[in-house]
């Protein structure tokens, strides 16, 4: 059981960078430090959309209005940061038992 415990958490960790990768990609493309028409970048970009976009469209659809700022991938990284300790300080010390 704490295998997959294990995977699970390695798996968040993994997605936390995936997000903080992606906006740091969308604020470069945005003050066009690297630009979008670059097969590469293009590629990275839609791999980057394909992987965040179906958990932070939800969250935007439910946040008001902000004008440009969009908040949507910080209340996901506090959720993913959340279940993360929630795995570890509840149901990771239980699962040995098993």
């Amino acid at each position: 059981m704490r295998a997959i415990l294990d995977v699970v958490l390695l798996i968040l960790n993994l997605y936390t960078w995936v997000i903080i990768i992606s906006a740091v990609l969308s604020w470069l493309l945005a003050f066009n430090v690297i630009n979008y028409d670059n097969n590469f970048v293009r590629s990275v970009w839609n791999g980057l959309n394909a992987l965040t976009e179906p958990l932070l469209s939800p969250i935007r659809r439910r946040l008001p209005q902000m004008g440009a700022i969009d908040l949507s991938p910080i209340i996901l990284l506090v959720g993913i940061f959340f279940l993360e300790r929630v795995i570890v300080y509840y149901i990771y010390p239980t699962a040995a038992r098993f």
